[in-house]
């Protein structure tokens, strides 16, 4: 797995998403419950941003029509999305937050 560095673990406030993109995936990294998740940025039922939504219970909500998104698995809690959306592995290295976005052969 190649990381890369996505954003500075200083510049991301608790329970508050931040968008970034890596090699042209838009990533929504999440601070919640002493964790880093890294989870694809676009709902998979509506095509809008999920970094625009809430957090809370390790899970983020779409701000358009409601989905939630658990943060370690992608899989939706509820109507109307029913597909997950990808999450990818997280590495903290001192202030830095890596993410891969790549996938083992």
């Amino acid at each position: 797995m190649t990381y890369v560095r996505a954003a500075a673990l200083s510049e991301l406030e608790e329970d508050t998403p931040k968008r970034v993109e890596i090699d042209g995936t838009p990533i929504s990294l999440v601070r919640t419950e002493g964790e880093v998740f890294a989870i694809n940025d676009i709902c998979s039922h509506a095509n809008v941003s999920l970094s625009e939504g809430e957090v809370e219970d390790c899970s983020i909500e779409c701000w358009l029509h409601g989905s939630s998104f658990d943060l370690r698995t992608g899989k939706p809690s509820g109507l109307p999305a029913t597909r997950p959306v990808p999450v990818y592995p997280v590495k903290i290295e001192g202030d830095d937050v890596l993410v891969s976005v790549t996938q083992e052969s």
